[in-house]
């Protein structure tokens, strides 16, 4: 499965350093905890992934700096 824009897509409001709303993964088949229960947005009722790509923090943090300009 691909997920290509996913990492660059918009900040969503409960998006942290941490986790995601929904994957941000590229390519989600290839995440370790892919499908693990309460871990993987896919398998979790709120779509939290608690298990985000190791870049994250910084694009996270390059994301927040787009919306305040």
């Amino acid at each position: 499965m691909s997920n290509t824009k996913a990492f660059h897509a918009l900040l969503k409001k409960m998006d942290t350093e941490t986790q995601t709303v929904g994957c941000r993964h590229a390519n989600p088949d290839h995440c370790a905890k892919n499908l693990l229960q309460n871990v993987c947005a896919f398998v979790r009722e709120d779509g939290i992934c608690l298990s985000r790509p190791k870049s994250w923090p910084k694009q996270f943090k390059k994301l927040t700096e787009a919306e305040k300009k």
